[in-house]
């Protein structure tokens, strides 16, 4: 797998997954999942023709979710709200990923395992998504050295300092390439929003559009102009 894997014509089942890391993680980092879970065949193949119809159904992508860490199956991963998951796959026992998504982790710094992890999914992925606190482990990492990326507002200025190899914009969400990130929480579904109106057609008439109205999908402005507050 590489850089050169298209993910708007994959030919096979596209492999994505969420990094779960040994502290909590925050549910709504990893909620924007659900938005691409939307448009898959494991959901829309479900629905009624007078829901989506027979055309559209035929546009759904065959995804296959994995929800990893470095146990695997042999411990729960813990989730904010006093929620825990059973993950699907250890580092180990985990395919290439083609889409990762990784969110905030509290209470607990990124193990080597964890890190090393995160290194080879970068590498292996065609598309490496971080949510609001889900940006500190790839930091660790390295992967986020000379890139153009963001994070939650109130730590923009921090992070400044702290990795000053980065380019650091005020956004809700920023494309480097490969690299999504995004700003607080939420605006990880912002964010999810244009990496599938960027990824898959989107037009009148497409699933994803009409997905996206049908969901009520956020789409706000990635400037953050449309609220009147500042940080």
């Amino acid at each position: 797998m590489s850089d050169s894997f298209d993910l708007a014509n994959p030919g096979r089942t596209i492999q994505v997954g969420v990094i779960l890391q040994g502290g909590t993680t925050e549910i709504l980092d990893v909620g924007p999942i659900d938005i691409l879970h939307g448009i898959s065949h494991s959901f829309i193949d479900h629905l009624h023709e007078t829901v989506v119809s027979a055309e559209m159904k035929a546009q759904a992508l065959d995804l296959e979710f994995h929800w990893v860490s470095e146990a695997g199956k042999t411990c729960p991963s813990r989730l904010t709200s006093n929620m825990s998951l059973n993950v699907t796959d250890s580092f180990e026992s985990c395919p290439p990923l083609d889409i990762v998504i990784i969110g905030a982790a509290i209470g607990q710094e990124a193990t080597e395992a964890e890190l090393a992890f995160i290194r080879k999914s970068y590498k292996e992925c065609s598309a490496f998504i971080t949510v609001c606190g889900g940006i500190m482990a790839p930091i660790q990492a390295g992967i986020i050295e000379g890139k153009t990326a963001t994070a939650p507002r109130f730590i923009l200025d921090e992070l400044r300092k702290q990795a000053a190899g980065t380019k650091w914009l005020e956004r809700r969400w920023v494309r480097d390439g490969k690299l999504w990130t995004s700003g607080a929480l939420l605006n990880g579904m912002d964010l999810m929003t244009a990496f599938i109106q960027t990824t898959w057609p989107s037009g009148e008439g497409s699933l994803v559009d009409y997905m996206m109205k049908l969901g009520a999908w956020p789409n706000r402005d990635p400037e953050y102009k449309d609220v009147p507050w500042a940080i």
